[in-house]
Order: structure tokens, then C-alpha cells, then sequence
């Protein structure tokens, strides 16, 4: 049973600035082949359809706990996308609007018809999308789903292995500070999915996976933005996303991390986290939609009826 995801997992900075292009980029880690769409989804299928479970039940508890993890995970790369994108819809010019609303035969968003991804703007009202860094959308064939407890592992750890490779490429394309602090959490959390998964297989297997580690080969602790995470042992905690769920996760997830040899550890509940994210208005897209003061007064009025 999955623990509700009501906030996200870390607090992100406000954007200086926008970079819809640098967004474009992060849309990879997202719906890419190797996203958390794809994390998520192969996760939470491999436990839906795992046969015989109560018998290997401390493997079913690793993936479909991770699989819940996952679910934070996409709002908040979807949560960086959003705030990459605030203000780029802005228009310099006073004669825009019109009585305080936007005047759309003045062009206001011609600023934007080069930018990478321009679906951002025309079909999402400035917010992310479902898709990878080229536009396209993300595909229910990323699943890999064998029924073979071995095969799926294996797989995880190299869909692990992957996402890493794609979080340090993006942040090798941009210094956008939402992203980087959004990449850095990632990359320790990821990293917990992978040494899981090592150590998993290395159970089952007998085979030292944890010795492929790191891939690619760099340490998390090379980042600046890991290093608040690394001090404080986060890299070797996986929580526990629910209070009655996946209590064997444990029988997996023990023993000494294969780059700190510090001892790992089980943590009852999410992490704490930061607020819920909530993007401003977008004028210039009509998003979301009437005057926000319209909106505001009918918010209020639904509020007062519901309240009698």
C-alpha cells in the first residue's frame, strides 16, 4: 500500500531566471527511457505482477517500497520543470494588456517560438511534460516486466545505472539552480536504488554486483549539491513508504555501504521534505484561466458554502 506523496521530497530555491531550453533538457529525466516515469512504472508492474511472492516477499517489499518512492520522485522533476519555466511567458511591453488583462494580438509569448520545446508553451500552459527531452511522449514499451525475479533485478539495476548516466549529463548542461539542487537529491537517492538492487542480487546470486559500482564512475560526493545528503548519511537510509507495508525491505537492505562501509539502514516514513509546490500564474497563457482575483473570490465562496 502506497504512502500518500502530498509534498515534495526536498525544498527546491525559487527561480532568478528562467531557461525553458535547460527545462527541455530535464523533460529527459522525466518521461525518458531512463526517467522516473520509467523507474516508477517498471517498478510498480514488476510487483503487481510478481508470482509466488509471499515466498521471496523480502523481494516484492524492495521493489514495489521503491516503486513508491518513485512517485515523489516524478513530482519533483516535474516541480523543476515548472519553476524552469516561470516568467518566460512574461512580456516586456505595457501595451500587452488591456484593463490589467493580456491582449493576445500583441504577440506576448513571440519570445518563445524558438525555444527547444515549444509543446511547453502551446499544449501544457507552461508546465511539464510527459515526455523526454526530444518531445516524445513516454512509452509504455520502457516496461520490462520478465516474470524472471533475477532478469527484473538485474534490469533495475541497469534502468538505475542509466538514470544516473542521464542525471549527470543534464547537470553537465546546465547550472539552473533548481535543477542542480533537484539533481543532487536525485543522485543520492538513485544511488540508494542502485546499491539496493546490488545488494539484492548479490543475496540471490552469490555475484559481487556492488563491485560495479559506481556507474558511471564517479562518486555522488564529487557534486556540491550531494554533500548536505552525504553528511548526513542519506545515501545509506531506505525508507519505508508505508506503516504497515513492506516490513521485510530490511532482510535486503542491511550490511555496509560499498563506498563508505558505514552500516545502511531502514527509516519508518518518507522524508520529511518541502512544501507542496505551487506555481504562480502564467497572464500571458490564460493559465489558469479567468482573473486570478475572479478565481480567488469563487475559491472563497466555494469555501463559505462548504463551510456552512
Amino acid at each position: 500500500m502506497f504512502l500518500r506523496i502530498d509534498k515534495l521530497q526536498i525544498e527546491l530555491p525559487m527561480p532568478e531566471q528562467p531557461d525553458p531550453d535547460a527545462a527541455s533538457a530535464v523533460q529527459e529525466l522525466l518521461g525518458g527511457r531512463f526517467g522516473e516515469m520509467s523507474t516508477l512504472m517498471n517498478y510498480t508492474y514488476q510487483s503487481f505482477n510478481l508470482r509466488g511472492r509471499k515466498k521471496v516477499k523480502p523481494y516484492y517489499d524492495l521493489v514495489a517500497n521503491i516503486a513508491a518512492e518513485e512517485l515523489g520522485h516524478i513530482e519533483l522533476v516535474a516541480a523543476t520543470i515548472n519553476g524552469m519555466l516561470t516568467g518566460a511567458t512574461e512580456h516586456s511591453s505595457a501595451d500587452g494588456e488591456v484593463d490589467g488583462e493580456v491582449d493576445p494580438t500583441t504577440t506576448p509569448l513571440s519570445d518563445l517560438k524558438g525555444v527547444r520545446n515549444v509543446h511547453h508553451f502551446i499544449n501544457n500552459g507552461a508546465g511539464a511534460l510527459i515526455g523526454n527531452s526530444m518531445g516524445q511522449p513516454w512509452q509504455g514499451d520502457y516496461v520490462f516486466n520478465s516474470g524472471d525475479l533475477v532478469l527484473d533485478l538485474l534490469h533495475n539495476f541497469f534502468l538505475e545505472s542509466g538514470a544516473r548516466m542521464g542525471k549527470i549529463r543534464v547537470y553537465e548542461m546546465t547550472d539552473h539552480p533548481i535543477a542542480r539542487a533537484m539533481l543532487g537529491y536525485l543522485l543520492v537517492r538513485g544511488g540508494v536504488h542502485q546499491v539496493a538492487y546490488a545488494k539484492a542480487l548479490e543475496d540471490i546470486t552469490g555475484a559481487n554486483v556492488t563491485k560495479m559500482l559506481n556507474i558511471p564512475r564517479i562518486s555522488n560526493s564529487k557534486f556540491p549539491e550531494t554533500r548536505q545528503y552525504e553528511d548526513a548519511g542519506v545515501h545509506r537510509i531506505l525508507y519505508r513508504f508505508s506503516p504497515d507495508d513492506y516490513r521485510d525491505i530490511d532482510k535486503v537492505w542491511k550490511g555496509a555501504h560499498p563506498e563508505d562501509g558505514e552500516e545502511v539502514e531502514v527509516q519508518d516514513g518518507p522524508p520529511e521534505g518541502g512544501p507542496q509546490a505551487d506555481p504562480p500564474e502564467e497572464p500571458d497563457m490564460f493559465a489558469p484561466g479567468y482573473h486570478p482575483g475572479e478565481l480567488a473570490e469563487i475559491a472563497q465562496h466555494m469555501m463559505r458554502e462548504g463551510g456552512s
